[in-house]
C-alpha cells in the first residue's frame, strides 16, 4: 500500500500530519549523521514497544528519553534548527499558525 507524501509547508521546516504541524529534521546534517541518528531512534523506539509489552516502566522511561536524544539530534525537537528568529509552531494545529492560509488552499483544486 502506498501512501500519499504528507504536506511539507513551503518553507520546509514542518510536515501536516492530522492537521498538526511536526518539525521536519534538519535539513543541514550529513547524511551518516543522519543515518546514525535514524538507526538510534529506531532502536529506541523499538525498546519503548518491547519495555511496553513486558510492563517495564523504568525501561520505557530510559527508552523514551533515547527517542527523544535522538530527535533532538535531528532537530525535529528541542531548540529550532532555523536561524531567522521565527517561532517554532511544533505540535501546533495548523489552523492557529499562520501557515493556515496555506494548508486551506491545498484543499482547492
Amino acid at each position: 500500500m502506498t501512501h500519499a507524501p504528507l504536506p511539507a509547508t513551503p518553507d520546509g521546516r514542518y510536515l501536516v500530519v492530522e492537521g498538526r504541524l511536526w518539525r521536519r529534521s534538519n535539513p543541514a546534517l550529513g547524511p551518516r549523521q543522519r543515518e546514525l541518528l535514524v538507526a538510534a531512534l529506531m532502536r529506541a523506539r523499538a525498546d519503548v514497544g518491547r519495555a511496553k509489552r513486558a510492563k517495564d516502566a523504568a525501561a520505557e522511561r530510559r527508552a523514551r528519553a533515547r527517542v527523544h536524544r535522538a530527535k533532538v539530534g535531528l532537530g525535529e525537537r528541542g531548540a529550532p534548527w532555523w536561524t531567522d528568529g521565527a517561532p517554532d509552531f511544533n505540535r501546533h494545529l495548523v489552523r492557529n499558525t499562520p501557515y493556515a492560509a496555506w494548508f486551506r488552499d491545498l484543499a482547492v483544486p
